[in-house]
């Protein structure tokens, strides 16, 4: 498999508040994680950065090798790194109201497990179509299921940015957690708003068909995003399973 990300400050914030990393487990397996921070004077870098460095480490000394067991840890994972976030943003008067975004998967050959809040997403591509993998917990996306404004005018919604679910701002911290089956060829792409709010999922599509590297792809899409005015910090993760002729050699 193949794994590349990149992050970008953006053209209008002055701080990047996006977090990411892979990790590797002490039995092989991997754990890509993206959070983009939100709230407070500098709580939404920390919170980023506490959730993903966290959960990455506790992901190392463990010994998963099944989804079974990855959806029960990042279970327990996720609702005590909540707590730890609403902890620490107590004890700092600077950190206070601080919260992040979370997509995080837990990555096997023929499957992957994720688990979401917010709206960084997953996508992932199969037969030359890309789908999204989660659902945003945000305003529009809400107004979008209700029927009360379409998905083309969610893009342009002045409220675009509202999420109502995040880590570390309620004590009850609901996220989805799914498993999808893989095969030879897929490419699953997590991402913060700061890519899809700049760039649509058939661009996205188009750059992962390009006969490119996983790097080279993260770097087109964060170019992508920039070029349509880069108004929010973007992050890009891409995992590549090996075409079934390749995984046999």
């Amino acid at each position: 498999m193949e794994v590349a990300y990149q992050t970008s400050i953006g053209k209008q914030r002055e701080d990047n508040e996006d977090y990411v990393d892979v990790f590797t487990n002490q039995a092989g397996q991997h754990l890509a994680i993206i959070a983009d921070g939100i709230g407070g004077h500098q709580g939404g870098d920390v919170a980023s950065a506490m959730a993903v460095s966290h959960l990455g480490h506790e992901f190392e000394q463990t010994e998963i090798t099944s989804p079974e067991t990855a959806g029960q840890w990042i279970t327990t994972q996720i609702t005590a790194e909540n707590q730890s976030i609403i902890d620490k943003s107590n004890q700092f008067a600077d950190l206070n109201g601080m919260g992040t975004t979370l997509v995080a998967a837990v990555y096997f050959t023929d499957e992957v497990v994720i688990a979401n809040i917010g709206d960084s997403r997953a996508y992932l591509l199969r037969d030359e179509q890309l789908r999204q993998l989660t659902e945003d917990h945000s305003l529009v996306n809400e107004l979008v299921k209700r029927g009360e404004i379409s998905r083309q005018a969610a893009r342009h919604h002045p409220q675009k940015n509202v999420i109502i679910r995040s880590l570390g701002i309620s004590n009850d911290a609901k996220f989805d957690l799914n498993t999808y089956p893989l095969i030879p060829g897929d490419q699953l792409l997590l991402c913060t708003d700061g890519l899809t709010n700049m760039v649509d999922d058939d661009q996205i599509q188009s750059v992962l068909l390009s006969d490119q590297r996983a790097e080279d792809k993260c770097k087109q899409l964060i170019d992508l995003a920039n070029a349509a005015g880069g108004l929010d910090n973007i992050t890009v993760l891409l995992i590549t399973n090996p075409p079934r002729e390749v995984m046999g050699q």
